[in-house]
């Protein structure tokens, strides 16, 4: 916008050289709008008529009704033929033998046998019906006219007058004619009124069956919510699930794609069937529309799931039904049951429930493990319910490293022999020292196993929960290596790497729990070094595979389509230690929530089960040690410790002193200060009593030389 430039002079002085005029800048006022074409208004007027609520209602509106009649006419038809012939029979037949039920096949079979015999009868009838019909009119004619002539012949007897001898018969004709007349005035409106009497009929049978689309419909019956899933529901579903060869496969089948179902089965909160898709149809087409077909289906995409059986060209449907899996399962029983004891070897821990509602149940025997998934979905409450159980075996020894620090673990203070607790570079650390403390009692086992290949040993249970924090950690030791990270330098690392290799023929297990896998917080090879694998909720494809592996997500395994927040404690599990449906990689499972206070009451049974736990809260690194006075305190408050789990204390207490120290090296200090171990139910131990005393009388000692 240009300014207009004005110079202003006094009338009465001619301007001279050296006089500046008065510049005056006006700025004119800014153009109007510009007026906005009519076609424009006319447009956008048209598209606001068009998308609105009520015209949208009203388009509708006259689509289903519309719609009703039409499809109810076809419904109509489709039940005169039926009745009329033996398709219904055939499709039954069909439909008995897609299911493999041969004898409900021959039953259907023998009824359209009766069916056509007696149509076959009915027809040869018609041959006849016509001169039957016509003599049997003849005859009740001729009797009519007989009984009103006697009639009228007994009211002439009765008045005398001759002419009443007509008097019925003329009654009766003149019935007819009046019959005749008000035919006559009734059949003209009942030709106008009759056609859309009809179409009021047609129309009220679409209606009844919601014979229109499913976006014509209303709100309330489209939700469909609770609608039972049946065998034309199903393949209805599949022919409307955008794959073209599966709906023409469909279409061109003789009895509808009623042989593509196996039988409807039910499964726990929900139906399951096998569809054996047709050829040219792959069953990774159909898993990639999940969210279609549920909604085909009428459910939510979480209430579908598709897995790979062994057949070929199958995929297995479980279908739940509406808001079942919204529903909780009930609580774990070991928060019910006082009474219940573990068998790590041979028994199974009481994880939850499947889809169907089954009781799912894993072995712990001999299995490293790793949960993952979406931070605060659950992962912890899952993880903590495996130990829980497993606490409730005395054999086993628990060390845990929970570096998140929010006080998840602390009903194992008093049960597990290691405890350490924080999301600092200090608690890594002390986490990486602890499973390198699982490396060196592995390498131990390992040598007595080689010298005594029948050495049975008592299960050790290292636990690393939020184990991302470990390996993103930057900290690096006094020789420059890193403590976290994912190369063969990095400690935690290659102590993981090392338990995973060789751990668990010798009962040392390591159970990790991870936030959002990826392969900087969990590389590939410590992923693949867990025999059970678990996820929670995730937020794509590529971590679900992170997570449990290429081959359970190709058979099925989808957790990054459970919900975040609203699937909580909702595993996927690909593990040979629990009951996976044949032909399947993977399973869902509905976990049981312990809460803290009932996971401290099973804790204090598991600690009465024991003699005594000293816990270590922290691992000591670097200094002089005092070996009696370490067993001193790892003997704790215990009156009498085995010598192998005093020398297992011993290397949870600090590695680096007392990792590869045998019978012989406890034996050596123990018997120089004069506390020697000895026999006990048959078993060498060493006791809490005479090790104070040395102490005591070495100290006494010290002061007396002092002095």
């Amino acid at each position: 916008m240009s300014e207009n430039v004005v110079h202003l002079h006094k009338p009465t002085d001619p301007p001279t050289a050296d006089t500046t005029p008065t510049v005056l800048t006006v700025v004119p006022d800014p153009a109007p709008a510009a007026p906005v074409p009519l076609w424009v208004r006319s447009g956008r007027a048209v598209k606001s008529a068009v998308t609105h609520e009520s015209t949208r209602a009203t388009v509708r509106a006259a689509a289903r009704h519309g719609l009703y009649t039409l499809n109810g006419g076809r419904i109509v038809a489709r039940r005169a033929w039926d009745g009329r012939t033996g398709s219904r029979y055939e499709r039954m037949i069909r439909a008995a033998e897609a299911a493999g039920n041969l004898e409900a096949a021959q039953e259907w079979e023998e009824r359209l046998q009766r069916f056509r015999a007696a149509r076959h009868h009915r027809r040869m009838d018609l041959l006849h019906s016509p001169v039957d019909a016509a003599k049997g009119v003849a005859v009740g004619a001729g009797m009519s006219i007989g009984v009103l002539v006697a009639l009228g012949v007994v009211m002439a007897i009765n008045t005398g007058h001759v002419g009443d001898v007509v008097t019925p018969l003329s009654a009766t004709v003149d019935f007819i004619a009046l019959l005749i007349r008000i035919v006559q005035v009734v059949w003209g409106p009942a030709l106008s009124i009759g056609p859309f009497l009809a179409l009021l009929a047609l129309w009220s049978v679409g209606r009844k069956q919601h014979a229109a689309p499913n976006w014509a419909l209303p709100a309330n019956v489209r939700s469909g919510e609770g609608e039972p899933i049946t065998p034309s529901i199903v393949v209805k579903a599949l022919r409307d699930l955008g794959v073209p060869a599966l709906a023409r496969a469909i279409k061109e089948m003789g009895d509808a794609g009623a042989s593509m179902l196996g039988p409807i089965r039910i499964a726990g909160c929900g139906v399951e069937v096998d569809v054996t898709l047709p050829s040219g149809v792959s069953t990774n087409e159909v898993q990639g529309k999940r969210r279609k077909l549920a909604e085909n289906l009428t459910r939510h995409e979480h209430e579908v799931f598709i897995t790979i059986p062994q057949a070929a060209r199958t995929v297995r449907l479980w279908i739940a039904d509406s808001g079942a899996l919204d529903e909780p399962i009930g609580p774990s029983p070991l928060a019910t049951d006082d009474t219940m004891t573990a068998d790590y070897t041979k028994g199974k821990a009481p994880w939850g429930q499947d889809l169907r509602g089954d009781a799912a149940a894993l072995s712990l025997y001999q299995r490293h493990l790793l949960i993952t998934g979406l931070s605060n979905q659950g992962k912890t409450a899952a993880l903590r319910a495996l130990a829980l159980w497993a606490c409730l075996d005395r054999r086993v020894e628990f060390r845990v490293a929970d570096l998140k620090g929010a006080g998840d673990w602390a009903m194992f203070d008093g049960l597990a022999t290691v405890l350490i607790q924080g999301p600092a570079d200090e608690q890594v650390i002390e986490a990486t020292e602890m499973v390198e403390s699982l490396v060196e009692e592995m390498n131990r086992r390992i040598e007595i196993r080689r010298r005594d290949p029948g050495a049975v040993f008592d299960p050790l249970i290292g636990i690393v929960d939020e184990a991302q924090v470990a390996f993103m950690c930057p900290v690096k030791d006094e020789d420059g290596r890193p403590y976290g990270g994912s190369k063969a330098i990095s400690r935690y690392f290659m102590a993981v790497r090392k338990v995973h290799n060789q751990g668990r023929v010798v009962d040392v297990l390591l159970w990790e729990g991870t936030q959002d896998p990826t392969d900087q917080n969990l590389p590939k090879l410590v992923r693949e070094g867990a025999h059970t694998r678990a996820s929670l909720a995730l937020g794509t494809e590529s971590q679900a595979r992170m997570a449990l592996g290429d081959k359970a997500v190709d058979g099925g395994a989808a957790p990054h389509l459970l919900r975040q927040g609203l699937d909580k404690g909702t595993l996927v599990v690909a593990s040979d230690g629990i009951e996976i449906p044949a032909g399947q990689a993977s399973i869902t499972v509905r976990t049981h929530y312990i809460n803290d206070e009932q996971a401290t009451a099973i804790t204090d049974r598991a600690k009465a089960l024991r003699d005594g736990v000293t816990t270590l809260h922290a691992i000591d690194r670097g200094e002089e040690r005092d070996p009696l006075a370490d067993i001193a305190t790892v003997l704790g408050n215990d009156t009498r410790v085995r010598t192998q789990e005093v020398i297992s204390r011993l290397a949870a207490l600090n590695a680096d002193s007392y990792a590869g120290w045998s019978f012989i090296d406890l034996k050596r200090v123990l018997d120089a200060a004069g506390a020697e171990p000895y026999k006990s139910d048959g078993r060498m131990v060493v006791g809490r009593d005479r090790v104070a005393r040395a102490l005591a009388d070495r100290d006494n000692e010290g002061s007396a030389s002092a002095e």
